[in-house]
């Protein structure tokens, strides 16, 4: 069986300065970082977490060992430009 895909939906607050969890296929993560690779690091520290307490089903995720994750960051801004 393939093994199952945990996609992770981030976004940045340009307000707060922060990149966080928009949304996720897994119930219960959520994490911020001032940086996206630091997200990154609390994503795969809080999903092993989840997945020790019980959310991973090795008959229909796979082998525990290892768990794909797809990070997929959204950022939006306006570019401004002097008038010329």
């Amino acid at each position: 069986m393939a093994q199952k895909i945990i996609v992770v939906k981030a976004a940045y607050d340009a307000e707060v300065r922060v990149w966080y969890v928009e949304s996720s296929d897994l119930p219960g993560l959520n994490a911020e970082a001032e940086f996206l690779e630091a997200l990154l690091d609390k994503l795969l520290a809080a999903i092993e977490d989840l997945l020790d307490e019980g959310g991973f089903d090795e008959a229909e995720d796979g082998p525990r060992g290892e768990v794909p994750v797809e990070l997929i960051a959204h950022l939006s801004t306006r570019a401004r430009f002097a008038n010329t």
